[in-house]
């Protein structure tokens, strides 16, 4: 399964991924009664976003954290009723019923290392002619991030699935989409220097190196990784996809 986040400390940020679930919503086109699976929905800040557009439908809110998926519950405590809260695997058979209209996914898809096994389990739970419209971190995404964390550790950083445009078309294709649409696009987010970068950099980058280490060494070390920055600036470029399930 995939790492747990502190979920209560993520909502508390001032996310980039804000205005990339705005974007990539706007690319989905919906008349307002369709089952959407949102895959990796995280603490649903997305989700609402989704239900305020599916006025006569209902979402299938799926992540493989518990605490992501605990405050989606609080967040959208008014709402569960059209919604599936599903805690699993992206990788693996996608444990609900039915199929879905359309597959939603904003900052998810680059925690995942497999991506041909990530677009076959979507597309089987996908209806013939459902759209997939996706955020995530593409090919050249926090490079200077990655070079300062490697400054820090002495090795390089092999966390996350940064995938590029034709690499992505030919994984969609194998699983059976057509009208397939990706592009990246630079966006990087800047921030406060100190404590608001500092936070960003623990609770969104940095956890997959932080678990591994022990309570002491953590501090010093998302202050080291931040210190080797050049400016307060978390450089990202997304990788945007849209693509129909055949």
């Amino acid at each position: 399964m995939p790492r747990e986040w502190d979920a209560a400390a993520y909502d508390s940020l001032p996310l980039p991924h804000l205005r990339w679930g705005r974007r990539t919503l706007a690319r989905l086109p919906l008349k307002g009664d369709e089952r959407v699976l949102d895959a990796g929905c995280g603490t649903g800040r997305d989700t609402e976003g989704l239900l305020d557009r599916l006025p006569a439908g209902r979402v299938v809110a799926l992540d493989g954290s518990v605490r992501m998926l605990d405050q989606l519950r609080q967040r959208l405590a008014g709402r569960l009723d059209r919604v599936e809260v599903v805690h699993a695997d992206l990788t693996r058979p996608l444990p609900f019923e039915g199929e879905v209209d359309a597959v939603f996914s904003v900052a998810a898809f680059h925690w995942i290392e497999d991506h041909a096994a990530l677009f076959a389990a979507l597309a089987a739970r996908m209806r013939p002619g459902a759209r997939l419209v996706s955020d995530c971190g593409g090919r050249g995404n926090i490079a200077a991030v990655n070079a300062a964390v490697a400054e820090v550790t002495g090795t390089p950083s092999g966390t996350w699935e940064f995938a590029g445009v034709e690499d992505t078309r030919a994984r969609l294709a194998a699983a059976g989409f057509t009208d397939i649409e990706v592009r990246l696009r630079p966006d990087p987010a800047a921030f406060a220097p100190g404590e608001q970068l500092e936070s960003f950099l623990a609770t969104v980058i940095l956890g997959p190196q932080l678990d591994a280490m022990a309570d002491a060494e953590r501090e010093p070390f998302v202050k080291a990784v931040a210190a080797r920055l050049a400016e307060p600036v978390v450089d990202y470029v997304r990788l945007e996809i849209s693509a129909v399930r055949a």
